[in-house]
């Protein structure tokens, strides 16, 4: 349950944040990954921070949780943000193209906000930890 609440938090969060810096409101981010912070690096963390709490961090649910946690986080900073950057330049190729070529149509853009910067990461991290501190403080034992 900790892990779905630091996903939802994260993702209003990323809306507050387009708020702040942007003064506009970005309600797909919502439901779309990428932006600050990690919505899947706050799940995670908090999924093995809680674990570690109620378990013990010696139990193999809390290494599975570990395992998870570390690929999520570098799918998110290293394979997804490369993803979006490649996006990009193609986005852009295919604009100069399409403009020299007004003939053809090439459809819609490749999505180019995926992955995540280190920073969103780790902010994501801290999150989901707070989270799962806070969040099995108040339940108490067991």
């Amino acid at each position: 349950m900790l892990a779905a609440i630091a996903w939802i938090i994260a993702q209003i969060l990323k809306v507050l944040v387009i708020l702040v810096q942007e003064r506009r409101l970005a309600w797909n981010y919502l439901t779309t990954s990428g932006g600050m912070p990690s919505s899947h690096t706050a799940a995670v963390c908090a999924l093995a921070t809680s674990i570690a709490m109620k378990i013990g961090m010696g139990s193999t649910y809390f290494s599975i949780s570990v395992v998870l946690a570390v690929i999520v986080m570098y799918d998110a900073a290293g394979v997804r943000q490369s993803v979006g950057q490649h996006s990009a330049f193609l986005n852009r190729i295919v604009k100069e193209f399409s403009f020299h070529q007004s003939k053809i149509n090439m459809g819609k853009d490749f999505r180019e906000f995926i992955g995540h910067t280190p920073l969103q990461v780790f902010m994501g991290a801290i999150l989901g930890v707070l989270i799962a501190w806070i969040g099995v403080i108040v339940s108490g034992p067991n």
